[in-house]
């Protein structure tokens, strides 16, 4: 009867556990903005990113100068929008170990970023 009960309270923690969001499965969303002043950021909400695990990402760049692009780079990526171009692109990124870097390509001295990705 003790076993039976052990499981029954183990097995109702695990789901609640689950349920107040301990299981992560939605994809985690990062907001680029470049523009239209000489600014470049990467955002997790109002945060501004640094350091990211290991996972998926969807990144959504707002571009909001024509003479500006958003190019990120990292182990095996290279992705960026056109300079010329505005509006919004979404990337769907799988990120490893190491780190990133974020320039507009048109002014890559001033305008920079950069974040790491690690084991939490």
């Amino acid at each position: 009867m003790r076993i039976a009960t052990t499981v029954c309270v183990l097995a109702l923690g695990s789901l609640a556990f689950a349920a107040a969001g301990g299981a992560r499965t939605e994809t985690v969303q990062l907001t680029g903005t470049v523009g239209p002043g000489f600014t470049i950021t990467l955002k997790n909400r109002a945060k501004t990113v640094k350091f990211l695990a290991p996972t998926k990402y969807t990144f959504v760049i707002n571009d909001r100068s024509s003479i500006h692009n958003f190019h990120l780079t990292g182990p095996g990526l290279n992705k960026k929008t056109s300079v010329g171009a505005t509006g919004t692109t979404r990337w769907t990124i799988t990120l490893r170990k190491g780190t990133y870097r974020f320039v507009c390509d048109p002014h890559a001295s001033i305008m920079k970023g950069s974040f790491v990705v690690r084991a939490p």
